[in-house]
């Protein structure tokens, strides 16, 4: 398959710069992706659009305000820092603007007291970096960090918490698994009262889930690993609804990458680690039955990801059609529910 082959016209006007307020009254899109069939309606109909005994899977990674700006030892150059993964002892992998002035052996200085040593580049031109500081490295990172928007995000966000779902509790993304940034409390609630059962796991959003792919045919594109966590209650309970032919409805495409790198066999495995998965076209679900998402960038591993639940053209005909009904777009933007 080729990278053209996942390309679509959006008009910059219906990339989302703000998120619906409130959040679950943003439009949610229902595709059966056995039919083709299309429905419009509200995030905040989900609820009916759910049975008693579904499982919502969601990614409860939170995200840390991974961007920080600093300064070249001695030259003063400006240089912007962001945080990816932990790599060891006060060891990250990061990316670094400008790159080329952020060579093995360059010390970047930041406020709050906090210095850096690039330490080595890595395969996906990011950087290996080890901090120094006094005190507690997440609370420096907290007072001098800001939340990684998208880049195709132009307007300030007032508030760091809309970059945030609700139930965020593990800290470790450096971007936020948007899919779930439509649930309100309120909401979750009522699907709770319809016996729907929810199920957290963890994967934290790094370059993995982001970076563009380069390579004309999409089979020769890489990912980069990100780190995932499934807890035994959480692998159980999925197993007991597969067994007993219950829905699994991942919430976001980084909660169907997580249970369907630790489900290849057909069972979920308790546990944790690092995967790469890449799932396009031609992917056998194991796990996962339905998806709610939002809409993905033209050319992106997560556009690739969501035809491998239907089919790319499908997939594109409902794109189509969004974009003619202006659905909004991208990270703050609109939803689809795939079942």
């Amino acid at each position: 398959m080729k990278l053209t082959d996942f390309s679509y016209e959006l008009p910059k006007e219906l990339i989302a710069q703000h998120p619906a307020e409130p959040r679950d009254h943003a439009r949610l899109m229902l595709y059966d992706k056995k039919t083709g069939a299309v429905e419009h309606k509200h995030f905040y109909d989900l609820a009916d659009e759910l049975q008693a005994g579904d499982v919502l899977v969601f990614n409860d990674s939170k995200v840390i305000p991974a961007r920080l700006y600093g300064k070249r030892v001695p030259t003063g150059g400006k240089v912007e820092v962001l945080l990816l993964t932990p790599v060891g002892e006060d060891r990250w992998e990061v990316l670094v603007k400008p790159g080329k002035k952020a060579l093995p052996g360059t010390t970047i200085e930041f406020p709050g007291g906090l210095q850096a040593e690039v330490l080595d580049r890595t395969d996906f031109g990011g950087r290996v970096v080890h901090f120094t500081y006094d005190g507690v490295f997440d609370d420096i990172i907290d007072q001098i960090g800001e939340m990684p928007l998208p880049p195709y995000i132009h307007e300030k966000m007032e508030d760091p918490n809309e970059y945030q779902t609700v139930y965020a509790r593990e800290r470790g993304s450096a971007a936020a698994p948007t899919a779930g940034l439509h649930f309100t409390d309120e909401l979750l609630q009522k699907i709770r009262d319809k016996g729907v059962e929810e199920v957290f796991v963890t994967l934290h959003v790094g370059l993995g889930t982001f970076r563009p792919v380069e390579e004309e045919n999409i089979e020769d594109h890489q990912m980069h690993s990100e780190f995932y966590s499934i807890t035994p209650e959480a692998a159980d309970a999925i197993n007991r609804a597969k067994a007993e032919g219950r829905r699994i409805i991942a919430v976001g495409t980084t909660s169907i990458r997580t249970l369907e790198s630790a489900g290849t066999t057909g069972t979920l495995k308790a546990g944790s680690g690092w995967t790469n998965i890449f799932i396009y076209p031609g992917f056998t679900f194991h796990i996962v039955d339905a998806l709610v998402t939002n809409f993905h960038l033209p050319e992106s591993t997560l556009l690739m990801l969501i035809s491998a639940l239907s089919t790319r053209e499908q997939i594109l005909h409902a794109y189509d059609i969004a974009v003619r009904e202006k659905y909004r777009f991208f990270s703050f933007g609109d939803a689809m529910f795939i079942h």
